[in-house]
């Protein structure tokens, strides 16, 4: 099953993406110009195979809700989304604030 869910995130307004799979969930929040996601997500592929994308995107481990996301700190972040000021170890919350 997809849920799609808008989130209030300090008076914005992002969406949340819920993909319930068998044995795991994957959990992503987006922005119109990047996005968070669950363990799933490899940084690695995103920076060099599509580096040309320019995709702005940070990793989360260990997380099962949208709220866990937000509140986790990201294990890794995309070479674009250090440019916007993201690193490892910030919150997802935080991040999603710099992709606004």
């Amino acid at each position: 099953m997809v849920t799609l869910l808008p989130i209030e995130v300090e008076g914005h307004t992002v969406m949340g993406v819920e993909v319930k799979l068998p044995k795991t969930t994957l959990l992503a929040i987006y922005t119109t110009r990047g996005y968070i996601m669950c363990g799933a997500l490899d940084v690695g592929l995103l920076n060099q195979k599509l580096s040309d994308r320019q995709i702005i995107a940070g990793r989360a481990v260990g997380v099962r809700t949208l709220e866990d996301l937000l509140e986790a700190p990201l294990e890794s972040v995309t070479v674009e989304a250090e440019k916007w000021g993201i690193q490892p170890g910030q919150r997802g919350r935080d991040a999603i604030l710099k992709m606004l």
